[in-house]
């Protein structure tokens, strides 16, 4: 009867536990949430409900015409066309060099690899502000301002930590495979275009998405080197709109919707590579 009574005790603990840590979740998961849940609210709302009180997360009704509204302030489209180019151009270069990159520095003996490595770990703790100003300067002399290649080109001379993820995960892939392969009369390329890339296929669409992310979400490096309007990127005509139209509450519902615009693809993305991002990020973690 005792054994019966603490067993009872015990799942009832445990299940307590278990209901307590599924509410703290939730209740971060909303605090998380909620901008973005108001921003989606806001954006259908109409300038008489911005202000409302008590404020409501469902406005009723909806106000569609904030995004009529918006292509009739800015050229949203032609905005998305360009960042969806530069973040399009930016996952290729970067997923291209990174791989090659990896794929030396875990697989081909050569002298000084362990030092080059730890030199590229250490551009890391470089801040991206320092090296700004040398970055301009270079494309100025090669003509490149005010046009959409400064904003591309970094992503095609890799990335550290991006180089770091695929060297973890082609450290975990079987020395015997290679073997085989090499007996078999394959070369360095054969080796790293037929094994390596397709088992290390969930860490490059890790890869890919953080690219696409940065690439997208930059607002620096468009503000920095394109002037022409023709050629802004989502998130600079976002600033532009923004600085123009300031808070006022005939101008917070259009802001909101460019917001919403902007973020979509953002989301549609990562929903349907969320399963490959995970994946990616725990197989690069394997081997040291």
């Amino acid at each position: 009867m005792s054994s019966l009574r603490r067993w009872s005790s015990a799942s009832f603990r445990r299940r307590s536990e278990r209901l307590f840590a599924y509410v703290l979740l939730s209740a971060f998961a909303f605090v998380v949430a909620f901008p973005i849940l108001w921003m989606v609210s806001s954006a259908f709302k109409s300038p008489e409900q911005q202000y409302q009180w008590p404020p409501q997360l469902i406005p009723w009704p909806l106000y569609p015409q904030n995004f009529t509204k918006l292509l009739d302030v800015m050229p949203i489209g032609t905005y998305l066309f360009n960042s969806t180019l530069v973040a399009v151009a930016s996952v290729i270069g970067m997923c291209f060099s990174c791989s090659l990159a990896a794929y030396a520095i875990a697989r081909m003996e050569f002298r000084g690899r362990e030092v080059l490595f730890g030199v590229l770990l250490a551009t890391l703790m470089i801040p991206y502000a320092i090296t700004l100003i040398p970055t301009f300067f270079i494309m100025t002399q090669i003509k490149l301002i005010d046009t959409l290649w400064p904003l591309i080109l970094p992503y095609w001379f890799g990335s550290a930590f991006m180089i770091f993820l695929l060297r973890q995960a082609y450290r975990g892939i079987p020395q015997e495979m290679v073997d085989a392969a090499k007996t078999d009369g394959a070369s360095h390329f054969q080796v790293f275009s037929r094994i390596f890339i397709p088992l290390s296929m969930a860490t490059m669409v890790t890869v890919a998405l953080l690219t696409f992310l940065w690439s997208w979400n930059d607002l620096l490096g468009p503000l920095v080197y394109i002037n022409n309007p023709a050629l802004f990127t989502v998130q600079r005509g976002l600033a532009m709109l923004t600085g123009r139209s300031g808070t006022g509450v005939d101008r917070r519902g259009i802001i909101m919707a460019g917001s919403l615009l902007g973020m979509l693809p953002i989301l549609i993305i990562y929903l349907f590579g969320q399963r490959y991002f995970i994946q990616g990020l725990t197989r690069s973690g394997i081997k040291g």
